[in-house]
């Protein structure tokens, strides 16, 4: 083995200090070299001279100084360029100091002083970018199949980067950018040439034989991205996308971690910005609860409480598995969070009445809640139970041990409800409204449309049908919703929970409703099947309970604005206090004794605006059944 091998093998990064040492020699030697050839009798120039030593220990020093040997050859760049230049300028000077008192600069011109940097410069930077030239642009021989033909759609930054990153691997070949920014055309990107304007990808897609198609648009908005997945899909070939910078942002995804196309990016909306200082402010070191903390909405505000530094979070949640899926992973993810798991129901006044008590949260998120329409249509008792006794019980046990937040998470369904859910969870918004005008607790409610892929919403059933090979149930080709991501929600939660001053009901502004045909259509698509011919959509009509599109605020709530431009404000509806609990009592009762017919009775005089849906009488209501 040579000796240089021997070095690199004990520390790889004694190779390049003597490597670039050789450099700083050569630096020298040709520079001084350079500087008495011009004379018109040059005297010879030593190898080494007296003053080499003190030259190769000052910019030795320099660049250790100045960080040089923390980069990797394998990753220089301008930035590694311009501290090379850095460290040449700087040993310069320090090689003349260090001259000056040696021997006052005996014999050393000034000149070579000048150019000394700039020769360093070229000396240490070119093998380095060389080096990386070199690891860019490798074939494997030894590689039997051929690489794979992309075409990127979006000639950007992390277009930029994803060509930079595919001349690296060993299985893809970047054969040109698509973009609409037709300054562009006719340029290369990273040696990849611009080809056109995204309206030319099936001809394009033909003359260049690509075989996949790189969505590299991470800030493309939500009918950018529907334009662009449909001109895909146009051209029959496989295609895949860099995640939305949300996901980036909040850790969810890499930045070129390529990924199917999914149905958040074509119906998810713009960003949605928040003021993560205030959050942090009032979540940090602060003991917070969390109520139905192991559903798709409580689980994810676990996670996010968790990323915003508490002090301890409780999570109270009737699902046995549940509770232990979300404990593990927070475990997993926060070794450093305190964290009490509590298996219990919110409706359990002693447990709930124990649990405030002993761990004395000061912030609480209620997101138990019974919320599949069809199940309680027929099972009033349970949803009422469930939804108004247990935010009761949740909301009064807040206020004695004076929690100084309490956020009810509500639905759309509970403006003008058709269904029991929606008529319940406007009664606990009722509840805590009024309550707020006689506690020191601030209590504060969120009102929001469907979240996309929680459990049991359309999504996961539309994809269990897919899978399956159809038919995909939609009840009405009319039908329309609201939907957000989870994350999003849990987002507008955090923030209404900093806004909010007690009795307040926040709604976001969530954008256009989509009709759940074309949603249903663009999985099947995302699916790689054409929607009627690969899998069939079928019409089972409004379900009891169901209407054909969603409200976010009753005619009577006149909405304002708030310092959130996304996040509006509900005018409260009070009721006098009296009344309320001496319902809330007859229902309670009627709980008592399962009486459903007498429970919704107390619900149309709670809500008069409830106006149900009948049920198939062929139906026998199971009011003993307990949810999940």
């Amino acid at each position: 083995m040579r000796l240089a091998q021997l070095i690199a093998a004990i520390h790889p990064r004694v190779a390049v200090v003597l490597h670039d040492l050789a450099m700083v020699w050569a630096a020298w030697f040709v520079t001084n070299w350079l500087r008495f050839n011009l004379l018109p009798d040059p005297p010879p120039v030593p190898l080494a001279g007296p003053e080499l030593p003190l030259v190769l220990a000052a910019q030795g020093l320099v660049l250790w100084w100045t960080g040089l040997y923390r980069g990797l050859w394998r990753f220089a760049s301008l930035p590694d360029l311009m501290n090379i230049a850095r460290a040449a300028v700087i040993g310069a000077l320090a090689i003349a100091l260090g001259l000056f008192l040696f021997n006052r600069l005996e014999g050393v011109p000034r000149s070579v002083l000048v150019v000394y940097p700039l020769t360093l410069l070229l000396l240490l930077g070119a093998p380095r970018l060389l080096y990386r030239y070199w690891k860019d642009n490798r074939l494997d021989f030894s590689r039997r199949t051929p690489l794979q033909r992309v075409l990127i759609l979006g000639a950007g930054r992390a277009g930029e980067t994803l060509a930079r990153d595919l001349r690296r691997d060993l299985h893809y070949r970047a054969v040109g950018f698509l973009d609409d920014n037709r300054s562009l055309r006719g340029a290369k990107v990273n040696g990849v040439p611009v080809l056109g304007t995204l309206d030319d990808l099936p001809r394009v897609a033909r003359e260049v034989a690509a075989e996949t198609l790189l969505i590299a648009m991470p800030s493309a908005s939500n009918q950018q991205m529907q334009r662009v997945v449909q001109l895909c899909e146009d051209t029959g070939l496989s295609f895949r996308t860099v995640p939305r910078l949300q996901d980036v942002v909040e850790g969810r995804s890499g930045f070129n971690e390529l990924k199917e196309v999914a149905i958040e990016d074509l119906l998810g909306r713009e960003p949605v910005l928040l003021d993560w200082t205030a959050i942090r402010g009032g979540l940090s070191g602060r003991r917070v609860l969390v109520s139905g903390g192991g559903g798709s909405i409580g689980a994810e505000l676990c996670r996010q409480v968790a990323r915003l530094g508490a002090g301890s979070l409780t999570i109270i949640e009737q699902s046995e598995y549940n509770l232990y899926r979300i404990e593990q992973e927070l475990r997993r993810e926060f070794p450093e969070l305190v964290l009490h798991p509590v298996l219990g129901d919110c409706g359990d006044a002693a447990q709930v009445e124990r649990m405030f008590a002993t761990l004395r949260p000061q912030v609480v998120f209620h997101a138990a809640a019974y919320k599949h329409v069809p199940l309680l249509e027929r099972q009033p008792r349970e949803a009422f139970r469930n939804n108004v006794l247990g935010t009761q019980a949740m909301a009064a046990a807040a206020d004695r041990h004076e929690v100084g937040v309490f956020v009810l998470i509500s639905t759309d369904k509970a403006v003008n409800p058709v269904n029991v859910l929606g008529a319940t969870k406007r009664v606990a918004e009722i509840f805590c409204q009024n309550l707020a005008a006689q506690s020191r607790t601030r209590y504060i409610t969120v009102r929001f449309g469907n979240v996309l892929d929680s459990a049991g919403s359309v999504v996961p059933l539309f994809r269990e049908q897919i899978k399956a090979g159809g038919p995909v149930t939609v009840t009405h080709p009319e039908i329309t919703r609201y939907f957000m991501t989870i994350p999003e929600a849990c987002q507008l939660i955090l923030q209404a929970g900093v806004l909010g001053q007690g009795g307040e009901i926040f709604a976001l502004d969530m954008g256009e409703p989509v009709r759940i045909r074309y949603l249903a259509e663009q999985m099947i698509r995302l699916a790689g099947k054409v929607p009627d011919r690969d899998v069939a959509i079928t019409y089972t009509g409004l379900r009891p309970g169901e209407k054909l599109f969603e409200e976010l605020f009753h005619e009577q709530e006149s909405y304002t604005a708030t310092a959130h431009r996304k996040i509006f404000l509900a005018a409260s509806r009070s009721m006098p206090w009296a009344e309320l609990t001496a319902l809330l009592r007859r229902a309670a009762g009627a709980c008592a004794q399962n009486e459903p017919d007498e429970v919704l009775a107390v619900l149309r005089l709670l809500v008069p605006e409830f106006a149900p849906t009948p049920v198939d009488p062929q139906v026998v209501p199971l009011n003993r059944a307990r949810g999940a």
